[in-house]
């Protein structure tokens, strides 16, 4: 019998099922899912097509198997390379997780002398300023404090970052030429806590960045992620 167009194969409605319940938190991380019999018995299909659906998603990350106990939604933590710049927006949604912000701050300011070498330019001379909170899933997931030069980036304070992100924004506008990271290990300050919804004893990991393109030092950023839920790795061959 020949199969009709556009009809997914039954395991693949289980997957997107699941996957769909994990990107709204019905079954939240450390979860568990129904069993296959219950999924089979669900979707009116057999085991075997069952199975198959939570192996796949076994096998993408997205499920953990316990012997004996079930199978469970992955606690994934969140993971960025330290050697390059990646939007946070595609990372989370990478993860098939929900990505969201909420935006604090967007404002011209003239910056101060500890800013100004920060950026290469004079005190009092224009930076944009904004200050945003990546969620995913809803749960805050990085602080991005970013003063950008407003001679070289004149449009930064009219861009729509519920849309775009900063870093998507300026990395299409000004390829990257070089980086600067400085990782530190720190306890969230007082503003931190409360847009990050941490306490005062949550470990945070910061990173200060610099970005540069043809040589013009574009911005300067502080990134604030509980420590819990954020790493950073790095690789290079030698």
């Amino acid at each position: 019998m020949q199969k009709q167009a556009g009809v997914q194969p039954r395991f693949q409605v289980i997957k997107n099922f699941i996957c769909h319940a994990i990107g709204d938190r019905t079954y939240p991380p450390g979860a568990q899912i129904p069993t296959e019999h219950e999924l089979a018995k669900k979707f009116d299909v057999s085991r075997m097509t069952a199975n198959r659906a939570v192996k796949e998603l076994v096998a993408d990350g997205l499920l953990v198997r316990y012997q004996g106990l079930g199978t469970f939604v992955a606690i994934i933590q969140a993971e960025s390379p330290l050697l390059e710049i990646r939007n946070i927006a595609d990372e989370i949604r990478g993860r098939h997780n929900v990505y969201s912000n909420q935006r604090h701050r967007l404002q011209k300011v003239q910056a101060n002398k500890d800013l100004a070498n920060q950026l290469g330019i004079s005190a009092g001379d224009p930076v944009f300023h904004s200050l945003i909170v990546h969620k995913e899933n809803g749960r805050p997931l990085q602080l991005a404090e970013r003063y950008v030069n407003a001679v070289i980036v004149p449009n930064y304070i009219k861009q729509d970052f519920s849309v775009t992100t900063p870093s998507q924004y300026l990395s299409e506008l000004f390829p990257l030429s070089e980086i600067e990271h400085i990782v530190e290990a720190i306890l969230p300050n007082s503003q931190e806590q409360d847009l990050l919804n941490i306490s005062a004893d949550t470990p945070c990991l910061l990173v200060n960045r610099r970005t540069w393109s043809a040589n013009n030092l574009i911005s300067c950023a502080r990134l604030v992620h509980p420590g819990n839920l954020y790493r950073l790795s790095s690789r290079s061959v030698v």
